[in-house]
C-alpha cells in the first residue's frame, strides 16, 4: 500500500530504543539549528542599519567577527545533526538486519520454493538499507527544516509583517510543484523498488539455473527478457529524474520571483522606507535563501521517510 503507516515507524523507531540518547540528541540538535538560523540576517540587519550607516568601523568589525564565529557554530552543529542521524540509521539498519536474517534462517523449507531467492535478497539488502533513510534523511530530518522554516518566518513577520506577505505572494506556486513533485517521485520510487527487486531475482534465479538455460539453448529468449526488466529499470529512474529536473528549476524561479517583489515594494512608495532601515531588505533577501534552502528537499525527505516506512 502506499498510505502512509504511521503504527509501522513505531515499530521502525522501537529498534532505536537502545539508542534513545543518540536520538534525543539529534532532535536536540534540530531544534538549536532551527532557532540559530536567523540570527545572521539578524545581526546584518542591525549592522547595515546601525553601525555601517553611522560609520561605527569598529562595531561593524566586531559584528563580522561574531557572524564569523555563529557560521563556525552552526557548521559545527550541523556536522554533528548529520552525522548523529546517519550513525543512528545505520545501527538501527544493523540491528534489523540481523533480525531479519535470523527470521530468514527459521523459515519453513516451502517459503524457498514459492519465493525467489533474489526476493529475499532484496528485502534483506535494499530494502533494510532505505529504512536508513528514516533516520538519516527522514523523521528528524524534516522536523529540523520546518522548524527551521518557522523560525525564519516569525522573524521576517517580527521585523516587517507587509514585506514578509510580499514576499510569499509566489509560494502558493511552490504548494501546487511541491505536491505534483511528491506524487511523482512516490510513483517513481514505487517504480524503481519492484524494478529493482525483479532484477535481482531474475539474475539470481539465472545464475544458479544456467545449466538449464544453456541445455534448452534459451539464451537468446532469457537475454531478451532481462533487456525488458533492465529497461523498466531505466524508465522508472529516469521518470524520477525528470521530476527532480523539473522542480528544482520551478523553485529557483519562485525564489527569484520573491526576491524581485521585494526589491520592487521597497523601491516605491508603499514601503516608505526611512532612513537606516535599508537593513531590512537585505536580511530578508538572506531569509529567503534560509527559507528556500529547506524547502528544495523537504518534499524529497517526505517520500524518501515514506519508502522507508515501506520498505
Amino acid at each position: 500500500s502506499k498510505k502512509f503507516d504511521i503504527a509501522v515507524l513505531r515499530r521502525v523507531f522501537r529498534y532505536a530504543a537502545p539508542y534513545k540518547r543518540k536520538f534525543y540528541l539529534s532532535v536536540v540538535l534540530a531544534v538549536l539549528l532551527a532557532f540559530i538560523t536567523p540570527v545572521r540576517p539578524l545581526l546584518i540587519q542591525l549592522t547595515v542599519n546601525e553601525y555601517i550607516a553611522h560609520r561605527m568601523t569598529e562595531w561593524v568589525i566586531y559584528m563580522t567577527i561574531i557572524q564569523i564565529g555563529i557560521i563556525i557554530l552552526e557548521t559545527a552543529m550541523r556536522f554533528w545533526f548529520s552525522f548523529t542521524t546517519a550513525w543512528l540509521g545505520q545501527t538501527v539498519v544493523k540491528d534489523l538486519r540481523v533480525a531479519v536474517y535470523k527470521k530468514i534462517l527459521g523459515l519453513n523449507l516451502s517459503q524457498f520454493d514459492r519465493t525467489p531467492i533474489g526476493t529475499l535478497t532484496t528485502r534483506s539488502i535494499n530494502d533494510i538499507e532505505s529504512i536508513n533513510e528514516i533516520f538519516a534523511e527522514g523523521l528528524v530530518p524534516i522536523i529540523a527544516d520546518l522548524l527551521s522554516i518557522v523560525c525564519v518566518l516569525a522573524y521576517m513577520f517580527s521585523v516587517d509583517w507587509k514585506l514578509t506577505l510580499i514576499a510569499l505572494i509566489p509560494f502558493p506556486i511552490i504548494i501546487l510543484a511541491t505536491y505534483y513533485f511528491k506524487e511523482s517521485i512516490n510513483r517513481s520510487f514505487f517504480r524503481v523498488r519492484n524494478a529493482v527487486s525483479a532484477l535481482n531475482a531474475f539474475v539470481q534465479e539465472h545464475l544458479t539455473g544456467m545449466q538449464i538455460v544453456q541445455a534448452f539453448a534459451a539464451e537468446g529468449k532469457e537475454s531478451e527478457k532481462f533487456k525488458d526488466i533492465n529497461k523498466e529499470h531505466r524508465n522508472a529512474n529516469i521518470k524520477a529524474i525528470f521530476a527532480y529536473s523539473v522542480f528544482f528549476p520551478v523553485v529557483e524561479i519562485v525564489l527569484a520571483l520573491s526576491i524581485g517583489l521585494i526589491v520592487w515594494w521597497t523601491a516605491g512608495e508603499a514601503l516608505q522606507l526611512q532612513q537606516n532601515q535599508q537593513g531590512i531588505v537585505i536580511s530578508f533577501i538572506l531569509c529567503l535563501n534560509l527559507l528556500f534552502r529547506p524547502l528544495r528537499v523537504l518534499a524529497d525527505k517526505f517520500n524518501v521517510l515514506q519508502m522507508g516506512v515501506i520498505a
